[in-house]
């Protein structure tokens, strides 16, 4: 299985209440860095791929860069747990690689509850993706495939 983590690109400032936060849009740089992202990881990800979205508009936004169907799922909002949002994954037993589009601090936590199995306070950068992977039943240790932000895409080949 791999799960890849991709942070929300840069949003308009916090707002204080739970609705007025869900609507918050991406900034224009937050748009570029987004399309940036999203073109690459489109080239890298495999046809075949399950694509989950925190329904919270920048979470949405940063997902349309990719140009892939998706499905918005409460479980990745900013109320969520790592347990749910690795739930709704599948992982570890899901077949196809997962994108999972959602929030700091909780996509930090999901890494560090992979790794760990607890859910320390890792931090992945705005419109950055944490591609995690495991070889297979056999061989079920998970590792990083690959750490990338959006200053490092266009230099990758």
């Amino acid at each position: 299985m791999e799960l890849i983590l991709w942070r929300h690109a840069e949003a308009e400032p916090h707002v204080a209440t739970h609705e007025g936060d869900q609507r918050r849009a991406l900034t224009s740089k937050g748009a570029r860095h987004a399309s940036r992202v999203g073109a690459w990881l489109d080239r890298q990800l495999p046809a075949q791929c399950r694509i989950l979205v925190s329904p919270a508009l920048r979470c949405v936004q940063t997902a349309e860069a990719l140009g892939r169907k998706f499905t918005t799922v409460d479980a990745l909002n900013t109320d969520s747990t790592p347990d749910r949002i690795l739930d709704a994954a599948g992982w570890p037993g899901q077949r196809l690689p997962v994108v999972i589009v959602g929030h700091q601090p909780l996509l930090g936590q999901v890494a560090a509850q992979v790794f760990s199995g607890s859910p320390h306070e890792w931090k992945i950068r705005k419109a950055s993706v944490l591609w995690i992977a495991r070889k297979s039943d056999d061989d079920p240790a998970p590792f990083i495939r690959l750490a990338v932000g959006p200053d490092m895409v266009g230099k990758l080949r």
